[in-house]
């Protein structure tokens, strides 16, 4: 048996005479495997002599003499075990901060208010409150409309169905979209954000009214979009309002998809600023100009004449005149272009068959007056 006090003092004088570079440390460690080295042969020797009786039977219980002391641990082990310690400790902080910023980007995008067009936040009735209160209320909100949407099957119609005799329904629908068509965002350092009204908006949904069935279907929020309706129109013409959660999410963009509307497509005509609002029925689209929010325009009294026009004519397929007007950037323009033409043309008609009666009036006269004189 090697004489562990022998070793230290050989590998001491080694030191001290300059022949190897042992630490105190090391021959510590070296002390420590020998001790727990010899405690684990002796523990086994001492299982397995008592393991069975001198007879051969088992015995009922056996417990070594030292079992009430801890066994010691190997330096190897103690290392493993901080080392694991530790990276146990790193990825509990790593897990708990990505799940402490996951859940700041959420309350930051799910409670962050919404902006209009010029990226501004649109102020709502929690703007008041302190910016945390704020945010988790706005966030709150969000999440109870997200379940709600998730429980509630996406309904495939949108409309009710047409009504029936002695009901009137009207031949045309006519599908509006409310921001920079109807009104637009503004903002001053007086009223802070307000949306302005476009001018002729009442005449517009007064007139339109007598032909068409008016249904708003915007990509607004309601919570936003009721209250401008509400406020927009008092006289109850437009007859349906249909919101965000009415649109069909594509790539990230909210598409109007007018099958789901419940109408004949040949009689709808949607009318929008933005060409991709409806990709699906590109020919039941008619593009205006976007309104930002200046008082001279009047392209609203003009698409009174051309919905007019169109009831009057009593189109069976609106889709070939909108088809017509999808070419050009400014179809209202297109549009009276094509109306002075055609009353020019009219013009030079009632011309042409005014002089020509006038011609015959003058030759049967100058005739009648010539037979009379030869009488």
């Amino acid at each position: 048996m090697v004489n562990c006090g022998t070793w230290m003092k050989v590998l001491q004088h080694k030191n001290r005479r300059g022949r190897e570079t042992w630490s105190i440390k090391r021959i510590g460690i070296f002390r420590n495997w020998w001790r727990s080295y010899r405690n684990t042969k002796k523990t086994s020797k001492a299982v397995s002599g008592s393991a069975s009786k001198p007879n051969g039977e088992p015995r009922a219980s056996s417990q070594p003499p030292d079992a009430s002391r801890p066994s010691p641990e190997s330096p190897a082990k103690k290392i493993l075990g901080r080392n694991f310690r530790r990276k146990r400790q790193i990825f509990g902080s790593i897990l708990l901060g990505t799940l402490s910023s996951c859940i700041l980007w959420a309350v930051y995008e799910l409670g962050k208010p919404e902006l209009d067009q010029r990226s501004q936040p649109i102020e709502d009735e929690l703007s008041e409150l302190p910016y945390p209160q704020q945010y988790l209320q706005r966030m709150w909100r969000s999440l109870h409309y997200y379940q709600k949407m998730l429980e509630e099957p996406l309904p495939t119609k949108l409309l009710p169905n047409e009504l029936e005799p002695p009901y009137i329904q009207p031949r045309y629908s006519l599908v509006l979209e409310i921001n920079d068509v109807l009104v637009h965002p503004d903002w001053t350092y007086q009223t802070g954000w307000r949306f302005k009204k476009r001018p002729g908006v009442d005449y517009f949904l007064q007139q339109c009214s007598k032909h068409y069935e008016i249904c708003v279907y915007t990509s607004e929020q309601g919570t936003t979009a009721f209250p401008i309706l509400d406020a927009l129109d008092q006289f109850g013409f437009i007859r349906y309002r249909l919101v965000r959660d009415a649109t069909q999410l594509v790539d990230g963009q909210h598409i109007k998809n007018l099958n789901r509307l419940n109408r004949n497509l040949s009689r709808v005509i949607l009318v929008d600023w933005d060409r991709k609002a409806s990709p699906l029925h590109p020919d039941n689209t008619f593009v205006m100009s976007r309104w930002l929010g200046n008082d001279d325009d009047v392209q609203l009294f003009d698409l009174v004449a051309f919905l007019q026009l169109i009831a009057e004519h009593k189109v069976d397929d609106v889709r070939e005149v909108l088809h017509y007007y999808r070419q050009f950037d400014d179809p209202i323009e297109k549009f009276k272009e094509n109306q002075r033409k055609l009353l020019e043309q009219k013009q030079e008609k009632s011309d042409a068959e005014v002089e020509t009666k006038s011609k015959s009036l003058s030759r049967h006269w100058t005739r009648s007056f010539m037979g009379s004189c030869t009488n």
